[in-house]
């Protein structure tokens, strides 16, 4: 299985703001979704409730990783999700760690909010980065030496933004006509 910030970024990217798709449009595909992922047991399944924390928990990591907003705007949506979701912090194997005291979905969701502080306990969390391509919002995992990566892909989202960067210049220095 992968990492904490592969959960997330795969998380996260259960919608896709481009094309306007999400793969838990209904609490069954969000029961299905962790279920898949060893996150809820087979005969474990989501209610709207789940659902709607589960949204807002995906998109309050959106912002949370969209790295080109204030701080608090950032966290704002985060923190109301992490909020509703009841957690203990136990020393299991001596290390501080987050255990969800929910069952079913909403354990499922307390998961994904526990591995918030793996990420950030393996200093994976500053890698986990949206794309800063305004209509992408892709999240991806920033592999760059330094950590500079602004988009999901150079090949798309980058030219997009250079090209439209490009285009602006162009069109401020060309003299107007009357």
């Amino acid at each position: 299985m992968d990492g904490p910030a592969e959960l997330l970024r795969d998380f996260v990217n259960t919608y896709d703001v481009e094309g306007d798709t999400d793969d838990l449009a209904s609490p069954a595909e969000l029961a299905v979704w962790l279920r898949e992922r060893g996150l809820i047991s087979e005969t474990d399944r989501a209610v709207d409730d789940d659902w709607a924390l589960a949204i807002g928990l995906r998109e309050g990591l959106r912002s949370a990783l969209h790295h080109d907003q204030g701080p608090g705007a950032r966290t704002s949506g985060l923190d109301a999700a992490l909020a509703a979701l009841p957690m203990r912090v136990t020393l299991a194997g001596g290390a501080p760690a987050c255990e969800p005291l929910s069952t079913g979905a909403t354990r499922g969701l307390g998961l994904l909010a526990a591995a918030v502080l793996d990420a950030h306990a393996r200093g994976d969390w500053p890698r986990l980065k949206v794309c800063a391509e305004g209509g992408c919002r892709w999240a991806f995992i920033d592999s760059s030496k330094n950590r500079s990566r602004s988009w999901c892909s150079m090949r798309i989202c980058g030219n997009r933004t250079k090209t439209r960067a490009y285009r602006a210049r162009r069109q401020q220095d060309e003299p107007h006509t009357s």
